[in-house]
């Protein structure tokens, strides 16, 4: 019986608690400011081993999305969109050769997605510093997690735009079998993939 009384107490006092920390949690993120991706800014480059002889790069271009940053309450969250057919390496057959169902098919998938799920902080000189991000990558039709490593994240105001800007350099490594791309994985080209992703913002 006690037992019993507890245990309803405990949800009785629980759910209030849940719905004050939920509240707390969306007050917090509706006083992050909103920041706008500027596409002459904001890439991503790949770079694969190729036969462990050379290095394969590339990169696409003029991506969009928005950006909600407060380095105070640690809060961050970043939403991208990638047209996969800004793909550029240099080498135009090698270009349409990635953008074929054999590997990326962007006619049947012409856009990827990635968005983050946690941002991490470490607070150094009175200030939070962004270290890394957990997100999700669609690609390909398919979507699983990765964590983006900050190299460098910073704001300044732009005398140009005359608002604040912020942005930054992000590193990971996918295996690009999980997201069903693996031609050549047999003939010895590697399934990792280094991603370098370049990102600005300005403040709306």
């Amino acid at each position: 019986m006690r037992r019993l009384l507890f245990s309803k107490n405990a949800q009785f006092y629980c759910k209030p608690l849940a719905g004050i920390v939920l509240s707390a949690l969306m007050v917090a993120s509706s006083h992050a400011a909103t920041y706008h991706i500027d596409p002459t800014h904001t890439n991503v480059r790949f770079a694969i081993d190729h036969f462990k002889t050379s290095t394969n790069t590339g990169g696409f271009y003029n991506l969009t999305g928005q950006l909600e940053y407060d380095p105070a309450a640690k809060i961050g969250n970043i939403l991208l969109t990638i047209p996969l057919n800004s793909l550029m390496t240099g080498d135009k057959a090698f270009d349409i050769a990635l953008k074929s169902p054999d590997f990326f098919d962007i006619e049947k998938f012409p856009l990827a997605h990635f968005e983050s799920t946690k941002w991490y902080f470490q607070t150094d000189k009175n200030r939070s510093a962004v270290t890394k991000v957990d997100g999700t990558l669609t690609l390909h039709g398919k979507t699983n997690p990765v964590t983006l490593t900050a190299t460098k994240f910073n704001c300044y105001l732009s005398y140009v735009l005359k608002k604040s800007v912020c942005g930054g350099d992000f590193t990971t490594t996918i295996d690009r079998t999980k997201w069903g791309i693996s031609k050549y994985t047999l003939l010895g080209i590697t399934e990792k993939v280094d991603l370098t992703i370049q990102i600005e913002a300005a403040k709306q």
